[in-house]
């Protein structure tokens, strides 16, 4: 189930990671810790995936597509559980796309793009207030740095490599 998260996200977390001038495997970390590799993404009412990786939320700009779900929020330390409206997209491609531009366009998060060490990532995300949880930025940066990523991530470049590196001739 991981392998195939990362399998699936990797090309598009690629390209929005592009944008902000940050390595792919820290989008691939966030969306990761957001979601429980995929596990717990939120779904629509007929049960299709939202596809929101990053649980964005659908503020009154918003004019896509919304899926509402149970979300938890600090307030003040208290833990609080509410029914918030997300976003919702057409594919992990848009996903990104949308990640990339709120986090790039947005002056709250004018310290993220750019960094290439893990925690100072982790830090301007938190700082920007991407999550209420106080702990977010220490959960991301385990991820990030984790070895459950790294052996996911070389499986799947191996796999996208396929059996060339069997064929060198001596």
């Amino acid at each position: 189930m991981a392998q195939a998260f990362v399998d699936a996200t990797w090309p598009q977390a690629a390209k929005a990671a592009q944008s902000l001038g940050v390595p792919a495997h820290f989008l691939v970390a966030q969306a990761a810790l957001e979601t429980g590799w995929g596990k717990s993404q939120i779904r629509n009412k007929d049960g299709t995936p939202s596809y929101n990786l990053f649980n964005i939320k659908a503020g009154s700009n918003w004019t896509g597509k919304v899926v509402e779900a149970r979300t938890v929020e600090y307030e003040n330390g208290q833990r609080k559980v509410r029914v918030e409206r997300f976003r919702a997209y057409d594919s992990y491609e848009q996903a990104f796309q949308d990640y990339a531009d709120l986090v790039g366009n947005s002056p709250r998060y004018a310290k993220v793009a750019g960094k290439t060490d893990g925690h100072a990532f982790a830090r301007a995300l938190q700082e920007g207030g991407y999550a209420t949880d106080p702990s977010y930025a220490d959960k991301l940066a385990r991820v990030i740095n984790g070895n459950a990523l790294r052996q996911r991530l070389m499986a799947s470049a191996a796999s996208a490599r396929g059996l060339e590196h069997h064929h060198h001739h001596h």
